[in-house]
């Protein structure tokens, strides 16, 4: 790994309008390319929108669906990171000849580099989960990939930093959610409509156990026990039916936040990531003391009727 600096943005994408999303990526791709940014991540599904997909039928969905790579997004996003000479990663709705996928993509100013498809799926039941990990050399590191939920098994950051990965790009929409965790819970939408005259009260819901509280319980331990870094990525306002709190930030492999948004609103944070680190931290001392004679409980297959499911803490409606 080289020193390099990497930016984790945060916007309130509109639902079903790829334009606008697209020209709030290409704006902030700009800011952060201003600070010095050479990899601009942005949120999952950033593209088409997010939790609006959990009303659409299949048809639906494939209407918005585009093929990854060769699709007209795509080829927006390659055109921003040529003209910012830059690596852009971004989310969208993904077409394979009958599967859909809620894929992240990465492009450089040479064109598309890679993409990886979200392996624990819930906001609609005709995505398809990925079936497979993807870690890159990318620019002088190696960047792993990892979309939102993926990040809440701790199987899946391990496995990702065992492939070599020094950097995992976490891509969220996530925060301010309904859940029975005590001090949990959606945010009323008229603090975030009234944040420019009274944003006190928006912050505090935001930084409090609705938010960035519940991202310390774990977030930090996953940088920490594999002893990555990770940059969080996140949507920022009215998503569909909630608000989410942004915070985008990105956190060294001893856990610590680097950099973060308190923003309440569209924002990108900038940090210098550093190769010392790695070999400093007491996750790369946990990778080299494992115990794989003792794992075989992880690889045992689920008792019949029991097989893996993905559930959100929240009901989805399909």
């Amino acid at each position: 790994m080289r020193d390099i600096r990497v930016a984790a943005a945060q916007f309130e994408h509109r639902n079903h309008d790829k334009s606008y999303n697209l020209s709030r990526i290409k704006a902030l791709t700009r800011r952060a390319v201003d600070q010095g940014a050479e990899i601009v991540s942005f949120h999952e599904c950033s593209i088409p929108g997010y939790t609006f997909l959990q009303h659409l039928s299949r048809d639906e969905l494939k209407a918005i669906a585009e093929p990854v790579p060769g699709g007209p997004s795509v080829r927006a996003l390659e055109a921003i990171a040529r003209d910012h000479h830059a690596v852009v990663m971004a989310g969208l709705v993904e077409s394979d000849r009958e599967r859909l996928h809620n894929c992240y993509v990465t492009v450089g100013p040479r064109g598309f580099l890679t993409k990886f498809r979200k392996l624990h799926t819930f906001i609609n039941r005709c995505l398809s989960p990925g079936d497979s990990y993807n870690v890159i050399d990318l620019d002088g590191i190696r960047a792993g990939f990892l979309i939102c939920y993926d990040n809440n098994l701790p199987e899946n950051v391990r496995i990702t930093t065992m492939m070599g990965a020094e950097v995992i790009f976490m891509p969220h929409v996530t925060g301010c959610l309904p859940s029975t965790m005590p001090g949990r819970g959606t945010v009323d939408r008229a603090l975030w409509e009234n944040r420019h005259r009274d944003p006190a009260r928006l912050r505090l819901e935001f930084q409090g156990p609705k938010g960035r509280g519940w991202l310390m319980r774990w977030l930090p331990a996953r940088a920490w026990e594999n002893g990555v870094y990770a940059v969080f990525s996140n949507a920022v306002g009215v998503d569909e039916d909630t608000i989410k709190p942004g915070l985008a930030m990105i956190l060294d492999p001893f856990g610590e936040v680097l950099i973060e948004s308190q923003a309440l609103g569209d924002d990108v944070v900038v940090a210098l990531l550093t190769p010392e680190k790695l070999e400093q931290s007491s996750g790369r001392r946990y990778l080299r003391a494992r115990r794989p004679d003792l794992y075989e409980k992880l690889i045992e297959p689920p008792p019949p009727g029991q097989e893996p499911i993905t559930e959100p803490g929240w009901d989805v409606a399909r």
